[in-house]
C-alpha cells in the first residue's frame, strides 16, 4: 500500500506539471472503486477547470481547482496516479483519466480498486476539508509531531507502540513498512504498550520518523510490488530497509537474526537484541 512517502512522491512529481493546466476531458472505466466514481461532480466541478495546486493530507492527494473545488484521491493498496502522453494506450485498470489542455493525461490506475475519488464543490470545500482533516492524525513531518505531543497521545494506552504509529486517526500516513523501520531505528520493541514509553523514547521516535520519511521521499518511496511515481519510475528506498522483509537475515547493527511475527494482523519485523521488550534499556 502506498504510504506517506509514496503519496508525497506522487504529489511532487505532479506538482511540476499540473498547476496552470485545464482539464478538458474526463473518462472513467465504468468500474466502482472503494466508493462509486462521482461522475456528476467531476463533470460539474473539475471538467473545464484550471488546476491551481496539489497538496497532501495523510495518504490523500488534494488537487485544488482554481475555482475552489477540490478533487481528493486516495491510492488504496495498488493505486498509481501517473502523467502520460494522451495517445498512450489505455490500461484495463485505468479507472479515471483527466485529459489536460496540453494533450497529457493524468490517469488513476488501480488494479485492486481499493482507491477512492471524491470531489468537494467550491461552495462546500472549506467545511468539507476541515471536517476531513479533523478525522486524520497529526502529520509526522509537521511541527506538531513532537515528543511531548506523542507522549500525550499515548497516555494510558495499552495498545502496542507499532499499532499506535499506524493508527491514522492519531498519526497520519505511517503505514506498516515505515512503522517497522522507525521502531528499529528508535531501538523500541514493536509490542511495547505505548503508554509505557517515556519522553526520551518519544524523542527518538519523532526524530527517526522524520529522518526515515524524508529519506524515503528522497529515494522516490518504496517499490515492494508495483508502486510507481507520477513519472513512471519506481522508488528505491527498499534498498535501505533495515528490518522490513529481512526475516532470518542478520541485523545490520548487531548480527542477530531478524524476527518476523504478526502484530494486530500485520507483518512485523524486529531485532530481538536491539529492540528489547522493556522500554527502559541501555542503548
Amino acid at each position: 500500500m502506498p504510504e506517506l512517502p509514496e503519496v508525497e512522491v506522487t504529489r511532487r512529481g505532479l506538482l511540476d506539471h499540473l498547476p496552470g493546466r485545464t482539464v478538458v476531458r474526463i473518462a472513467w472505466s465504468g468500474h466502482r472503486l472503494r466508493t462509486p466514481m462521482p461522475r456528476r461532480l467531476l463533470r460539474e466541478h473539475v471538467l473545464d477547470q484550471r488546476i491551481a495546486t496539489l497538496d497532501r493530507r495523510a495518504k490523500y492527494l488534494l488537487v485544488r481547482m482554481a475555482g475552489g473545488a477540490i478533487l481528493v484521491v486516495h491510492l488504496g493498496m495498488t493505486g498509481k496516479l501517473s502523467l502520460l502522453d494522451g495517445d498512450t494506450p489505455r490500461h484495463r485498470h485505468d479507472h479515471l483519466i483527466l485529459t489536460l489542455d496540453n494533450d497529457k493525461d493524468v490517469r488513476l490506475n488501480d488494479s485492486r480498486r481499493f482507491g477512492s475519488v471524491m470531489v468537494w464543490p467550491a461552495a462546500a470545500a472549506e467545511e468539507a476539508e476541515r471536517a476531513f482533516s479533523a478525522g486524520e492524525g497529526i502529520e509526522p513531518l509537521g511541527s506538531g509531531f513532537t515528543a511531548e505531543h506523542l507522549l500525550r497521545l499515548a497516555d494510558r494506552r495499552s495498545t502496542p507502540i507499532k499499532s499506535l504509529l499506524m493508527n491514522g486517526r492519531l498519526i497520519a500516513g505511517i503505514g506498516n513498512i515505515y512503522a517497522n523501520e522507525i521502531l528499529f531505528a528508535s531501538r523500541i520493541h514493536p509490542s511495547i504498550p505505548a503508554g509505557r514509553l517515556v519522553v526520551d523514547d518519544w524523542q527518538r521516535v519523532a526524530a527517526e520518523s522524520r529522518r526515515i520519511l524524508h529519506q524515503a521521499i528522497a529515494a522516490g518511496g518504496s517499490t515492494i510490488a508495483d508502486f510507481l511515481g507520477a513519472t513512471g519510475h519506481p522508488g528505491y528506498f527498499q534498498l535501505h530497509f533495515q528490518v522490513y522483509g529481512r526475516e532470518d537475515q542478520p541485523c545490520l547493527h548487531c548480527g542477530r537474526s531478524i524476527v518476523k511475527t504478526t502484530l494486530a494482523g500485520r507483518a512485523t519485523y524486529f531485532c530481538p537484541a536491539c529492540q528489547l521488550p522493556s522500554p527502559h534499556r541501555l542503548l
